[in-house]
């Protein structure tokens, strides 16, 4: 990762037998670093992509207040649209999640109306939104996050902490960890799914104008 694409900000206190890393400010845009043309290339050739569908072309952005997951690994990957455009990717990937607060929305432009906004809301600190075996491909991630057991630049083929398929090519780079907590969390992504998906307190609307979560 180059220090453009990963600012991490250590915290002055690391508690050595816990095993925690907290960082401030987690800024993520690691896709571009990890995947150089050659990368790009042969990962193309293998089929190597991360989504299991095509995805739209349109980004999308995530936020939540909170996010609490057992079982994280992240790697760098590859995307694809129908129109075969090859999106890079890093993809988040988390065994069992929660997420307070939980904001989705696209914002798409139409002809004549202009811009038209989706919107999805859901979950609150009291019953969280659940999610088993997540993966979201993003481009981009910031909050105040905190890990244990973390190990950074761990070949991504032999990731083995998040969930099953959490892993990506070999010689490329990864990261995983027991645990990952992460306040004020915005991601901007290409694609997500899940094993399981349980919204509570689920609201999602339509309205002309730009209204995304962050």
């Amino acid at each position: 990762m180059s220090n453009e694409a990963l600012d991490l900000e250590r915290d002055d206190a690391q508690e050595g037998d816990g095993g925690h890393t907290s960082w401030a400010r987690f800024g993520l845009l690691t896709a571009p670093a990890v995947l150089g043309a050659g990368a790009l290339v042969f990962a193309m050739s293998q089929g190597a992509i991360a989504a299991s569908f095509a995805v739209s072309g349109q980004q999308f952005k995530i936020s939540a207040d909170r996010l609490e997951g057992d079982g994280f690994a992240m790697y760098g990957s590859l995307d694809q649209t129908v129109r075969e455009e090859v999106k890079p990717v890093a993809v988040a990937a988390i065994r069992e999640a929660e997420l307070d607060s939980l904001c989705q929305s696209v914002l798409t432009e139409f002809p004549i109306l202009g811009e038209v906004s989706l919107k999805l809301t859901a979950g609150t600190e009291d019953t969280p939104v659940e999610a088993s075996n997540l993966f979201v491909d993003m481009e981009q991630m910031d909050g105040d996050a905190e890990f244990s057991q973390l190990e950074i630049g761990r070949d991504a083929s032999t990731l083995d902490k998040g969930p099953e398929g959490g892993q990506g090519m070999q010689d490329l780079f990864g990261m995983q960890g027991d645990t990952i907590e992460v306040d004020n969390l915005e991601q901007t992504a290409w694609g997500a799914n899940a094993g399981t998906f349980r919204l509570s307190d689920l609201s999602m609307g339509v309205e002309q104008g730009a209204n995304e979560c962050f």
